[in-house]
């Protein structure tokens, strides 16, 4: 290397001399030392892959390339995300991938069925038009833990969640409260789920009525009439409880509150979203229509 070299005959010759005779600059010998001793590039490799590894452990260890150079980008860090993916390869990080998850769907096969309000349509323009919602298992050393969760169509954020040791109607019924009490939306609000036996019960369906909630219900055995929830809980799967165990159930809660109101609705990033997180996506759209 050229500064190398410089750098073992200054003890012999002038640097002025040798970085004239090299075709280089004596202001970039003394950069490269000030270095250490390493290319611009490499120093600026060493740099990035810091602020990388502190964007990844803040994920808690949960993003790839694509939302590590979204945070970068958000922090005024100008670089490219194959740079990204390089250096996280050279230093080790990795994200976590999904898996394909289990339904829980009983469907009571006497109970009416509401009309598909959706049909797989996910684009909404607003928050609180569209809800859907469903229902996962978490392994416990005492026991299934279920959680219920509503999520708005417009910005994916929990509007409402649940936790209970049965699957009962109260389960589902306790999330819509809580989305209904926090949210307070329009009459007419959509609420999808799949044909659930919870979901189809009559106590469910007093609820709604209760409330002016419009029920929607997917056709039976399709995760596609309700993928934004299973992706929900794909992502909750891959990235707490694949990695956690939990010996009670009050263990449980507390890491799920944490991932849900800590971690997922505030400060995830998500890629429908343009990379940002529910929580700023709906700050957004409030800003933007409050000042039109």
């Amino acid at each position: 290397m050229t500064f190398a070299l410089i750098d073992a005959e200054k003890t012999h010759h002038p640097v002025s001399v040798l970085a004239r005779v090299l075709g280089v600059s004596r202001e970039g010998y003394y950069a490269w030392r000030r270095r250490g001793g390493v290319s611009a590039r490499t120093a600026g490799d060493r740099t990035l892959t810091t602020k990388i590894t502190a964007v990844h452990a803040a994920s808690r260890a949960t993003y790839g390339a694509p939302r590590v150079h979204a945070d970068l980008a958000a922090a005024g860090v100008r670089t490219s995300r194959k740079r990204v993916a390089r250096l996280m390869r050279q230093a080790g990080l990795r994200g976590v991938h999904r898996r394909r998850r289990v339904s829980l769907t009983r469907r009571d096969r006497a109970a009416y069925l509401p009309p598909d309000l959706v049909g797989r349509d996910f684009t909404v323009p607003a928050p609180d038009r569209v809800w859907t919602a469903d229902v996962t298992y978490v392994p416990t050393g005492q026991g299934w833990l279920y959680l219920a969760v509503v999520l708005d169509l417009h910005s994916r954020k929990i509007v409402g969640w649940s936790m209970s040791d049965t699957q009962k109607t109260a389960l589902v019924a306790d999330a819509l409260t809580m989305a209904l009490q926090h949210r307070r939306p329009a009459p007419g609000v959509i609420h999808h789920s799949d044909q659930g036996s919870q979901y189809v019960s009559r106590e469910f369906a007093r609820l709604c009525a209760h409330h002016d909630v419009r029920r929607s219900v997917g056709s039976a055995g399709d995760c596609y009439d309700n993928a934004l929830t299973e992706s929900f809980f794909a992502t909750l799967e891959c990235e707490l409880l694949d990695r956690t165990s939990f010996t009670t159930h009050d263990q449980a809660r507390a890491a799920l509150f944490d991932f849900i109101e800590g971690f997922y609705n505030r400060q995830r990033r998500h890629s429908t979203n343009g990379y940002l997180s529910p929580h700023e996506h709906e700050t957004r759209y409030y800003e933007y229509h409050q000042a039109a």
